[in-house]
This record gives structure tokens, C-alpha cells and sequence, in this order.
């Protein structure tokens, strides 16, 4: 049975993955704010719990998008979805080719490949059944351009951004836009701490010196100004970098004194 808190005839819902911190916490907060019911989905249930304590019309849903069987029973819970965000994701490891762990490669492409396909794939009915869904992709500038000791992290989203585009074109002609979010330097709570296995002092140099790196709340304010387009305005690919960052090999730092 349906909580009728979660969808309902005449709501709008938009589900976000891995909303328990960082961008999609901060996605789910915005899109709140901007009128949606939010499904808040996330292997973390007390974090989710905690957000949609705190913001009327989000609500928490135990997520785990690598297991099929927890993907389907969210779809399977949800009367309609308008929205899906799959934010769902991450960095593990920074090591080279030569001495890459494949155990790190293969959780980076069970969670933002297989990942982003298994919640597509289950949701992409209701969201062309909603007759104006928006499907939402978060990738990175790594799926464009490829660094040392990111091998990995670069091949995973190259693939979810070929798949994005692949998507594009088979839903030609159906009420579903598709959208590629693909920010460039971050700086949230997590996403570094966890490439480097939750050494500190390695993730706070990876933004040392760079004045203002992006926030989550910039990248939430971009993907909500794809998803409130009118129906018709597709922002095939949006890619965002702080004014610090020129490229992936080009960032300006600041050194103590300067």
C-alpha cells in the first residue's frame, strides 16, 4: 500500500538518490522549496530521517542502488514520478591504472552505472506515464577529460554520460527531457573524504588553496533550473565549474601570504 504522503494524484515527486548528504541533500532541500514532493532515497535512513524532519515535503526512503531488490520496491511503492534525479554515486581510490584496485572499480561502476540504470529503468515508465517527466543525470567533467589516478572514477562516468545521451535518443518523441548535470570541483562533507578512504589530511589538500570551490547548494540550484524549464526546453547538458577551475588540469590556487 502507498503512503499517500509520499505520492498522490495531483503531486508532483521528484525522487533524488543518495539524498542522505552533499548534492543530493541539498537537491532534495531546493526542490522542496520549489514545490515538489520529495522522495528522499539513501542508504543512510537516520540522515534521511533527519531531513524530512526538518523540511515539509520531503520524505525518507531506505535506498540501496546497487540491490535490484530495493530499486524495485521503491518503484513499486511510488504512484507516479515526475522527476528522478539519480545523484547517486562516487570516487573511490586515486591510484594509477598499474595499481588499481579492481575492487574500487567495481563499486564505482555498480553505483554510478549500474546504479543510475537499475533506478532509470524502473522509474522510466511513470516518468513518461506523468506526461512531462524529467530525468536527471549527475555526472562530472570527468566524463569528459581524463586526469592521473582517476582512471577509474573518469571510465564509470564516461559510461553514465554515454548512457545519458544514448537515453536522449531512444526517448525521442516521449514527454521525458533529459537532462546531464556535469559539475566540475565540489567541495561537500564527503565526496573526497571517501576517494581517499577517509583520510582527512588527503581530501582537505585536494581543495587547498582554491578560493571558493562550488557548493552543493550551487550545483541543487542548477539542477532545479533544468527540472522548472517548460515542458517543451530540454538543457541537453549543463557543465559547471567554479571560476577558479579553467579546466581539469587548470585550477588557481592561493598561497598563504598572496
Amino acid at each position: 500500500m502507498t503512503d499517500p504522503t509520499v505520492t498522490g494524484p495531483g503531486l508532483r515527486t521528484a525522487l533524488v538518490t543518495g539524498a542522505s548528504s552533499g548534492i543530493g541533500e541539498a537537491t532534495a532541500r531546493r526542490l522542496a522549496a520549489e514545490g515538489y514532493r520529495v522522495v528522499a532515497a539513501a542508504r543512510r535512513r537516520d540522515r534521511l530521517d533527519a531531513l524530512a524532519a526538518e523540511v515539509p515535503g520531503v520524505r525518507a526512503v531506505t535506498l540501496d542502488v546497487t540491490d535490484q531488490a530495493s530499486v524495485d520496491a521503491l518503484a513499486g511503492s511510488l504512484d507516479r514520478c515526475d522527476v528522478l534525479v539519480n545523484n547517486a554515486g562516487g570516487a573511490f581510490g586515486l591510484e594509477p591504472v598499474a595499481e588499481a584496485r579492481v575492487d574500487d572499480w567495481q563499486r564505482m561502476y555498480d553505483v554510478n552505472v549500474l546504479g543510475a540504470l537499475r533506478v532509470t529503468r524502473a522509474l522510466l515508465p511513470k516518468l513518461v506515464a506523468s506526461g512531462d517527466g524529467v530525468l536527471v543525470m549527475l555526472t562530472s567533467t570527468a566524463a569528459f577529460v581524463s586526469y592521473e589516478g582517476g582512471g577509474g572514477y573518469c571510465a564509470a562516468k564516461h559510461a553514465q554520460s554515454a548512457m545519458t545521451e544514448t537515453l536522449r535518443l531512444e526517448l525521442c518523441g516521449e514527454p521525458v527531457r533529459v537532462v546531464e548535470v556535469a559539475p566540475g570541483m565540489v567541495k561537500t562533507d564527503e565526496f573526497a573524504l571517501t576517494r581517499f578512504g577517509g583520510d582527512a589530511e588527503r581530501a582537505a589538500k585536494l581543495y587547498e588553496g582554491v578560493p571558493d570551490p562550488l557548493t552543493a547548494d550551487d550545483i541543487a540550484d542548477v539542477i532545479a533550473f533544468a527540472v522548472t524549464r517548460p515542458a517543451h526546453v530540454n538543457i541537453d547538458r549543463l557543465v559547471v565549474r567554479p571560476r577558479a577551475q579553467a579546466a581539469q588540469h587548470k585550477v588557481h590556487r592561493v598561497t598563504s601570504g598572496s
